[in-house]
């Protein structure tokens, strides 16, 4: 028997407290393990292709680039440098250097597009723009939380309202569903659609306010409370 820990061996040591259940969850591209994840052995490349697919998830914007600095805190210089550099040779990552940076981007039909107008000069991308947004429940996390269970027809439901509307404004549609304790996805889907028509973020009057909150009650809007 061992007569004490390696420094490894303590770091392994340390066990994790679990997932929480309230942070959401990030999606994987199904080739992600279909594909990469049996041909990865490098413990450097598979932090540095999780993380790239984590970030760009997690990003606004429709380029995505990344930088060695949003992977700094990861590794040390010298295997963040080795883990770009196998994912570059593997093809998970697009690399387009400048005179003083280089630029990644995931190899997807999004990020070659973006890698191809860095190469033509016709866009350097600038760091300050793409720092991800802070987390926030995703459309279906708000479901199961505030509404019930997903089925397979109500996920294509809300896949076509993310599709159509900002995640705020679904955020804050949910929040005012729960506060008229009409926990239905129609109702919800009634509001965003009045947004929609007259306009998100509009102020309101305390007897505008309640108006608005008799027509969905009692108006318009009754049918969806069933």
């Amino acid at each position: 028997m061992s007569q004490g820990l390696g420094i490894r061996d303590q770091e392994l040591a340390k066990q994790f407290d679990g997932f929480s259940g309230n942070e959401g969850f990030s999606p994987l591209p199904n080739e992600f393990f279909q594909d990469l994840l049996r041909e990865i052995d490098d413990l450097d490349e598979i932090k540095v292709t999780l993380y790239a697919l984590w970030r760009v998830a997690n990003m606004e914007g429709a380029s995505h680039p990344l930088f060695v600095d949003d992977f700094a805190h990861l590794l040390d210089a010298e295997e963040l440098a080795s883990g770009l550099e196998k994912c570059v040779l593997r093809g998970s990552l697009l690399r387009v250097t400048f005179d003083t940076d280089a630029v990644y981007f995931i190899n997807s039909p999004r990020g070659r597009a973006s890698a191809e107008t860095a190469r033509e000069g016709s866009w350097i991308p600038s760091k300050k723009h793409f720092e991800p947004p802070l987390a926030r429940p995703n459309i279906y996390q708000l479901y199961e939380e505030n509404i019930g269970p997903l089925t397979p027809l109500i996920a294509d439901t809300l896949r076509e309202a993310e599709e159509e509307y900002p995640p705020k404004v679904i955020e804050d549609a949910v929040a005012k569903a729960v506060k008229a304790n009409a926990r239905k996805w129609n109702y919800v889907a009634a509001i965003l659609k009045r947004w929609k028509e007259e306009g998100y973020g509009k102020k309101q009057n305390r007897r505008d306010d309640q108006e608005n909150r008799n027509r969905y009650v009692e108006g318009d809007y009754a049918d969806y409370l069933d």
